[in-house]
């Protein structure tokens, strides 16, 4: 796994990490400017999903999109998130599709700590005008659009371990806010080193 380490040796994490922390959230909700922050106060590397599917793939996203399909990009980002969910604990931003994959979920389940960034229509939509490398906004009316992704997801981001509400606040707040709640979380349910992952047969 490659991340990025942001916080010097002689500063102490608030806690131990016992699982990877995997932020989920549709697009704009704040999670690589959280995540990094994160990363940065916990000790542990900051890793994004989607850049690691671009590597695997030798190619943007976008471009992903546009020559293989969706449906080709949502099998290499299940591929991506299982490696990076085995790997050592880290904070890991996940693609905003990523956490609708039963198995993906089911993964997230038993080897991180879920943590949902929610946001309003009105923040998404500020937060993503004028960005054309994320292509399930580049086609239609963006705020429709994010209007019928928040209605379709919504509902599953609900299933995270704790969910966070992310809006006008700074996201240095945000950050402490979900550091506060990882420790809770994590008191309340004991260190939870990463489960053997169930699947379907």
């Amino acid at each position: 796994m490659t991340g990025v380490w942001l916080t010097p040796p002689h500063v102490d994490a608030p806690f131990a990490l016992p699982r990877t922390v995997v932020l989920v959230g549709l697009m704009g909700a704040g999670k690589s400017v959280v995540g990094r922050r994160l990363a940065h106060r916990l000790h542990v590397p900051f890793v994004d999903a989607d850049t690691e599917i671009e590597k695997a793939a030798g190619q943007s996203v976008a471009d992903i999109f546009a020559t293989l399909g969706e449906g080709a990009f949502r099998e290499g980002e299940r591929k991506v998130m299982a490696r990076l969910l085995d790997g050592e604990p880290c904070v890991l931003a996940a693609g905003g599709g990523a956490f609708m994959a039963d198995d993906t979920r089911r993964r997230i389940r038993a080897r991180g700590i879920s943590v949902w960034l929610r946001a309003d229509l009105e923040t998404l939509v500020r937060r993503t005008a004028g960005r054309s490398h994320r292509p399930l906004l580049n086609q239609g009316d963006p705020r429709e659009k994010l209007r019928g992704l928040m209605d379709q997801r919504y509902p599953v981001y609900a299933e995270a371990d704790i969910t966070i509400q992310a809006g006008e606040e700074s996201p240095d707040a945000t950050t402490e806010r979900v550091l506060d709640a990882l420790r809770e979380w994590i008191d309340g349910n004991g260190p939870l080193p990463p489960e053997p992952v169930e699947t379907e047969t």
